[in-house]
């Protein structure tokens, strides 16, 4: 019996797709790609601690009035650089000045009582000098005339004469000390007069000169809520002035750190506001009292910059990183970490040279090196390069391990 002709044309369909399978599959399987391969292992790093601050002035001078008057000058403004000694405020003097000029007249008036008071001073002394000879004289008299009397040379009359002098004498000598002892008291009372006087000069002269706020310290006016012709009253802030030329971050660290930080420990900040690389700082001061709210200490970081003109002010956001040791942690290399979306993953090589995909989580990185908190285990081998050929179970040929 004869083949049908579409049985033959079947059949060599057949064999020509049967032979152009086999040339094709052999055109398929490629040699294994040659990769670079690095073992995980653990390393030590250093440990770092990150706390948030802000920037403040080490020294901030609120500017305040000590007595209660209208402003009538403010020759400053907000931003303007100011001296040590520089007038900032001006208050409504007229009142101070009368007062000071009362204390100066009375300062004079009782200086005047107090020259007019040593003239009778220096009088008295001399009556009483003339008083004592007198009755030094009376005495001597006496004394002679009682032996003359005792001997019956001269009268009882004469005698008598003679006692009642001197008791006049020394009456007169009692007097003339009570006089002077008088004047001293008063000159002792003025003398009082005079320091109560000075004290009131003084007290005036102080109570005028807080009509001028000075400024305490070079440095840059950073608020000024007062305005001209308002009322200063004591203790209401009026202006501040910030020293420009030392800074420092305020952070807050938690409780739980807090025992590793050190006084003088060296500090990397960052300002993200200046865009600038970190610039080393150091630990000035470690504020003892815990924040109940935030359950952290207050820690202050003396900033320190090589270029002076770097444009610190109060309240810029910053970051302190702090180095509190070493670990030991997985790390691989920055290049080998791929990204697909929300997948983070390496490719991983078995003991039979087959690449497989492997999702790990990855933690700080350190320079050219990234932590691996999750995913890899010490000893598995990941491919460092080429990644771009490697694909989930292909074959591959690792070369040397880094």
């Amino acid at each position: 019996m004869k083949a049908s002709p579409f049985i033959l044309i079947g059949c060599a369909a057949a064999l020509f797709l049967s032979c152009g399978s086999k040339e094709d599959f052999s055109k398929t399987v490629s040699p294994p790609q040659k990769v670079k391969i690095e073992k995980v292992q653990a390393s030590p790093v250093e440990d770092t601690y990150e706390a948030m601050g802000t920037v403040r002035s080490k020294t901030i001078s609120v500017m305040s009035s000590k007595v209660l008057g209208r402003i009538v000058s403010i020759p400053v403004r907000e931003g303007d650089r100011v001296k040590a000694g520089q007038l900032l405020v001006e208050i409504d003097n007229r009142e101070m000045k009368a007062q000071l000029e009362k204390s100066r007249a009375g300062l004079r008036e009782a200086q005047y009582a107090l020259d007019e008071i040593e003239k009778a001073i220096r009088g008295g002394e001399a009556e009483k000098k003339a008083a004592d000879a007198r009755l030094e004289l009376a005495s001597s008299t006496l004394d002679r005339y009682k032996g003359l009397f005792e001997r019956r040379s001269v009268s009882s009359q004469e005698f008598d004469e003679v006692q009642t002098k001197n008791t006049a004498a020394k009456a007169d000598a009692d007097q003339t000390l009570e006089r002077l002892q008088a004047l001293i008291a008063k000159k002792n009372q003025i003398i009082a007069r005079i320091d109560q006087a000075k004290a009131d000069t003084a007290n005036a002269e102080a109570f005028l000169s807080h009509a001028r706020i000075l400024s305490p310290i070079d440095g840059i006016v950073t608020t000024k809520p007062a305005d001209i012709g308002q009322m200063a009253a004591p203790g209401t802030p009026l202006l501040s002035v910030e020293d420009e030329g030392h800074y420092r971050l305020e952070a807050l660290v938690e409780e739980s750190r807090i025992g590793r930080i050190r006084l003088g420990d060296p500090v990397s900040v960052s300002l993200d506001a200046l865009s600038q690389k970190p610039m080393p700082g150091q630990v000035s001061e470690i504020v003892p009292a815990l924040d109940p709210a935030s359950r952290s200490y207050v820690i202050k970081i003396d900033l320190r910059t090589p270029d002076s003109s770097t444009p610190f002010r109060s309240g810029l956001f910053g970051k302190a990183r702090f180095s509190t040791g070493n670990k030991q942690v997985l790390t691989v290399p920055v290049q080998s970490v791929l990204e697909r979306g929300q997948l983070t993953f390496v490719y991983v090589v078995d003991p039979a040279k087959i690449a497989h995909m492997r999702l790990i989580q990855t933690g700080k990185p350190y320079g050219d090196r990234v932590e691996v908190l999750s995913g890899l285990s010490e000893g598995d081998q990941v491919i460092v390069e080429p990644l771009s050929a490697v694909k989930d179970g292909a074959a591959v040929e690792p070369g040397e391990s880094s």
